[in-house]
């Protein structure tokens, strides 16, 4: 009889290779296997920065105003005042009133600050306005970050962007938070000193799971490595707030944690407020501050959900005027009332509802509307907004991102136009829709539906884009069913071989399979409600056995909290 553990070895080993991994012992590998700080600009930034240190002269950080902003805004102060600079600020652009990026308006607030150096932090590669600003005023500028750059680079003392032309470091997935600590790594050999920069990959862990970026190789070993910390329980206070605000024990925290539960907080406070706010959080040592802090962004959070099921609402409500077999390649949805703040949230949920990539859009300044945009795995939509901005030169004011994510603004008139050339543009790219991007492992058998199994799934990561987490199929007998708080299904399942029953949930579905044989996809968990583990499916789609294809219910994914 073959033991649990080599059940656990066999699937485990299954799943990874199915994910190209072929050296498993990256799985234990120290900081050592990182890649080497080899980027173009790298030397030129450590050099301008070393120089303002040894000077005192003031350098002022500009992030974003989304998670990965804020990770990499609190490591680039937090960082560079343990390099030895004296006067290091930091800043973040509104986003109802300044927009996104190094606009002209950041600029001219940063300079009230008279700062000699401006960093910039998960922004700036298509900032060539507010270069010429900075320059103008007199105020050097290093840029730091992550996005596709254009055809013409800003004018700055220097650029870090893996993504730039001619950079050799081997990992284009790097986040913004990323790119920070490889720019401190190389300070700090420029400086010659030994101040420790380890203790920070708490801020890289969660910076580089909140913004989606794909967990290659070195990507992992860098998550992995913060979620250690944070689980000897030595986090970042405002990480460790968060995580408890969220229901969530310092020790068994993983990739998804920080996913679904605290990265939601921390970009609360970029949608609906100040993301000052969450890079405070993040740079404190007082865990009281912390704690309110913390406090503050769940509040946010609970705020932002309320407006994104009202928009979602909305939003589904209008496409289910259109014919499912009518609805373009590529959506567009829009609304005066929508807050430009949780578009992006709504562009992702519908692009997963409706299998296409989304642009969703609201009021910005007048006359004007923001969008934020998110694609399917078969399309790159930054590019693709390239190519739509090549042939109609005046529809996009402005537009950036990566091939998951783009944000862009319009003319309020110019709507209709970008809804049908963007439909064509996909298609033309992606052929006829939906496009999955669900990708399964295939049926688990009944001896490896264990605990056992599911706590080496989920201690196996970190999971995530580009490294999804395995989602299994198989077929079961429904013996109950009934929702719960919060629009889910919980369900009692048997299956073939497997002695008793099983707990499931569906998350944030309108109605479960009734009695009778379902084909279900599932991720295997374990369910810690009430305090006690159990083994767990969480399912994301089923359909009645013998159902004709097309036919189930796609259920979302765990609750973004």
């Amino acid at each position: 009889m073959v033991s649990v553990d080599a059940v656990v070895a066999r699937v485990m080993e299954r799943l990874y290779a199915a994910r190209g991994v072929v050296d498993f012992s990256e799985f234990d590998a120290g900081l050592e296997r990182l890649l080497p700080p080899k980027m173009r600009g790298l030397p030129e930034a450590a050099a301008l920065l070393a120089g303002a240190i040894e000077a005192g002269e003031p350098v002022l950080v500009i992030g974003d105003y989304d998670a990965d902003g804020a990770t990499g805004t609190a490591l680039a102060v937090r960082g560079l005042r343990r390099l030895g600079a004296q006067d290091v600020d930091f800043l973040i652009p509104d986003r109802a009133t300044e927009g996104y990026g190094l606009t002209p308006a950041i600029v001219a607030r940063a300079c009230a600050r008279k700062p000699r150096w401006i960093m910039t932090v998960d922004n700036g590669i298509n900032s060539l306005d507010g270069a010429h600003a900075a320059a103008a005023a007199g105020v050097g500028l290093i840029i730091t970050d992550h996005h596709l750059p254009g055809p013409v680079l800003p004018a700055a003392c220097a650029i870090v962007n893996p993504n730039q032309a001619g950079c050799p470091f081997g990992s284009k997935a790097l986040a913004g938070v990323g790119v920070v600590l490889y720019l401190l790594i190389a300070l700090r050999q420029r400086l010659g000193v030994e101040a420790p920069l380890a203790d920070l990959l708490d801020l890289v862990a969660l910076g580089t799971v909140a913004d989606c970026v794909p967990l290659d190789a070195n990507n992992r070993l860098l998550v992995r490595h913060g979620l250690r910390r944070i689980n000897r329980g030595a986090a970042n206070p405002g990480i460790a707030a968060l995580i408890r605000v969220g229901g969530r024990h310092a020790g068994a925290v993983v990739a998804q944690d920080l996913g679904f539960q605290v990265g939601p907080r921390l970009n609360a406070a970029g949608r609906l407020a100040d993301m000052e706010t969450g890079v405070r959080l993040l740079l404190t040592e007082d865990a009281a501050e912390a704690e309110r802090l913390a406090g503050e962004l769940d509040a946010l959070n609970r705020e932002r959900r309320a407006r994104e099921k009202q928009m979602q609402g909305q939003a589904q409500t209008a496409l289910r005027a259109v014919a499912a077999d009518e609805l373009p390649a590529g959506l567009c949805v829009m609304d005066g009332d929508w807050h430009p703040g949780v578009i992006g949230i709504l562009a992702s949920r519908l692009k997963d509802a409706y299998q296409r990539p989304v642009l969703a859009l609201a009021p910005g300044d007048e006359g004007l509307l923001r969008g934020s945009g998110r694609s399917v795995g078969a399309l790159n939509l930054r590019d693709t907004l390239a190519a739509i901005a090549e042939r109609h030169p005046r529809l996009f004011l402005k537009f950036g991102g990566h091939a998951a994510a783009a944000g862009f603004t319009i003319a309020e008139g110019d709507y209709p136009e970008l809804a049908r050339v963007f439909a064509e543009e996909v298609q033309r790219r992606c052929g006829p829709p939906p496009y999955p991007d669900r990708r399964v492992d295939g049926p688990l058998e009944a001896c490896e539906l264990t605990m056992a199994l599911a706590q080496a799934v989920r201690a196996g990561g970190p999971w995530g884009n580009g490294f999804a987490e395995p989602l299994f199929t198989g077929e079961f007998r429904v013996l109950e069913g009934a929702p719960v708080r919060g629009g889910h299904w919980r369900l009692r399942l048997a299956a073939d071989g497997v002695r008793g029953s099983l707990k499931a949930i569906a998350f944030r579905c309108d109605a479960g399979p009734a009695d009778g044989r379902i084909c279900a996809d599932y991720r295997l968990g374990v369910d810690e409600y009430g305090g006690r583990a159990e083994l767990c499916l969480f399912v994301e789609a089923w359909a009645a056995v013998g159902a004709p294809r097309g036919c189930g219910v796609q259920c979302a994914d765990e609750d973004t909290s």
